[in-house]
């Protein structure tokens, strides 16, 4: 079994593609080979920074020592490239969410599920150090049995109206996350799904046949029950937080600050504020889930999520679409 570095291409170089090439180029377990993005006037000057060949992704594909591919792709292309890749016995780290049509993500379940690459999608959450120690907690019995979640994830601010019609709505753009951790954190797939939704912020958003402001609320078999509360702006920074209440005590994991320095005077104590948004909120996690996939290459791990957890998060983002349409509790069951 290698330890690497092994070769990587990387699919798309927009938001994430920069993230996810940036700590690919540093980690010394990753050798970032190809940058594969139409763009010339982008896909030449990102190539320099991260020290890699712009090819095709049929010309990377055709390197026998090329170990796996970073999808970072716009989301529409996700599960195209992915599979794809995973087709031409390359690993695969996909970012979020694999698809955003439920339909098409079930239609390639069988042949997902024989495919030998590994396909790793990056949910990205469960590797934020923040919320691995809430996880621990939980699973040490210090709470006691879990009874119920809450999820808080508001954006510092909306994104342009231009970017709602192809971003597969809130709660699929947005909530999936949540969905994720949710699933994640219970340890128990949600029955039943309910969900209110009003816009809000900015009525352009509206316009575009979305909600900016969310709660759900999502029923276990068991009874437990988790509330997510969502807005497209906060008004004070990227708010992520979890609160798990047990039959013995809670436990929270809060938002962390851009520093640990306090001001205290006669009119009060003065805090850094929180994290403007997610690429500094989340860098340790981007990074830290960047490694699990060095270890899915490596032969030591298995990938901590993969179709399962995208269809598992996905249904649950109809359901809550299905709610707010209805006006009445979805069943999971029944998606």
């Amino acid at each position: 079994m290698s330890d690497g570095p092994f070769k990587v291409a990387l699919v798309g170089a927009g938001r994430m593609g920069v993230i996810h090439g940036r700590n690919a180029a540093a980690s010394p377990r990753l050798d970032l080979a190809y940058l594969i993005e139409p763009r010339a006037e982008i896909a030449g000057p990102m190539a320099s920074e991260l020290c890699c060949e712009v090819a095709t992704l049929a010309d990377a594909l055709a390197d026998p020592d090329l170990a796996g591919v970073l999808v970072a792709s716009s989301t529409d292309t996700h599960l195209d490239l992915a599979i794809q890749c995973l087709r031409a016995g390359k690993a695969v780290f996909c970012e979020k969410p694999l698809d955003l049509e439920l339909a098409k993500l079930r239609q390639h379940e069988a042949e997902l599920g024989s495919i030998a690459a590994p396909l790793y999608v990056a949910f990205n959450r469960r590797f934020d150090p923040h919320f691995q120690a809430l996880k621990a907690r939980l699973a040490s019995g210090a709470l006691g049995t879990l009874e119920t979640l809450q999820l808080i994830s508001h954006d510092p601010a909306p994104p342009p109206p231009s970017f709602i019609p192809t971003s597969g709505g809130l709660f699929r753009d947005f909530t999936i996350h949540d969905f994720d951790m949710a699933r994640w954190l219970l340890e128990e797939a949600p029955t039943e799904v309910f969900a209110w939704a009003s816009c809000l912020v900015d009525p352009a958003i509206a316009a575009a046949g979305d909600v900016d402001t969310a709660r759900v609320v999502l029923r276990c078999a068991s009874g437990r029950l988790c509330v997510i509360s969502n807005t497209r702006r906060s008004g004070y920074g990227y708010d992520q937080r979890a609160e798990a209440y047990g039959s013995a005590g809670m436990a929270m994991a809060g938002n962390p600050r851009t520093s640990t320095v306090e001001r205290w005077t006669e009119a009060g104590a003065l805090a850094a504020p929180i994290f403007a948004g997610f690429p500094a909120r989340y860098a340790q996690s981007y990074r830290a889930e960047l490694e699990h996939f060095a270890d899915v290459l490596a032969g030591a791990a298995t990938p901590l999520t993969g179709f399962a957890a995208s269809l598992g998060a996905l249904v649950l983002a109809e359901a809550a679409r299905r709610s707010i349409e209805t006006g009445s509790p979805v069943r999971v069951g029944d998606i």
